[in-house]
């Protein structure tokens, strides 16, 4: 009996789950807007958490989608040309790389390098009561240990889908047309006809929700939705699998926006 009301209780909780999650997303937002939020040393913790969490991985993860970029830049020119598409190889590790692999990896590798551990280990620190603590002495740990975090979450994901597009960029110029300029006005139609208004207002928007699902879902979880001895690696598996959810919806919604 028992376990037959807990059962039908699982989609109310499913439910309140996710209300948590978008209401703490637009109360996070709301902090940051606020001036108060970077008063008595905000700032200052603001920008450690934003350099501790992209600082330590920005080059390796570019240097990495400059490898990745030139192995399927090759493999897609050596299949184009065995076809006889050539002319669409450029276009093909554009569309593939910049529009769709890269952010998405870049949120997932912000995610597991940074914002699911920080939202471990908030569920660490209410458990072990020290948020109550900050709050009977008057300091807010939402906006202490909180907000810093999910805003360095926010910025490191921007910056790490914004650098290595750029590198693959540049390196797909590179080993379609070599170190020459005779390329430009070709390549720079590619790009255009490429990213229309449409699609890079898609590639835009999809990036900074992709950025704010990778640092909202895990803090939430970790501070609301805890369950049992409130263990870090619940609170890690439940960001997880939420978060996994909401990726794959946008990039889903993505792709009916760029090519239906």
């Amino acid at each position: 009996m028992f376990g037959l009301a807990r059962l039908g209780r699982m989609p109310l909780d499913w439910l309140a789950g996710w209300w948590r999650i978008i209401f703490f997303g637009a109360q996070l937002q709301v902090l940051a807007l606020a001036p108060s939020s970077y008063a008595r040393g905000g700032g200052s913790r603001l920008l450690r958490h934003m350099y501790l969490d992209t600082a330590p991985i920005l080059w390796w993860f570019t240097a990495l989608s400059a490898l990745l970029t030139l192995v399927i830049t090759r493999i897609v020119i050596v299949t184009s040309l065995s076809y006889g598409l050539s002319q669409y190889a450029l276009e093909m590790v554009i569309r593939v790389l910049v529009l769709e692999l890269i952010p998405l990896t870049a949120a997932l590798f912000v995610a597991l390098r940074c914002t699911i551990p920080n939202g471990a280990a908030l569920a660490e620190m209410r458990r072990s009561g020290e948020f109550d603590v900050l709050a009977r002495s008057g300091v807010d740990p939402v906006v202490t240990h909180v907000l810093p975090r999910a805003t360095a979450g926010v910025f490191a994901c921007v910056m790490l889908a914004a650098l290595s597009c750029v590198v693959a960029l540049v390196l797909a110029y590179l080993a379609v047309y070599g170190v020459t300029s005779a390329g430009l006005d070709g390549y720079a139609r590619v790009f255009g006809r490429i990213f229309t208004p449409a699609v890079a207002a898609i590639f835009v928007i999809k990036t900074l929700f992709f950025s704010l699902a990778v640092s909202v879902i895990p803090m939430a979880s970790g501070l609301y939705d805890v369950e049992g001895d409130g263990s870090r690696e619940s609170a890690a598996l439940q960001g997880l699998v939420r978060m996994f959810a909401v990726l794959l919806l946008l990039e889903a919604v993505s792709l009916t926006g760029n090519y239906a």
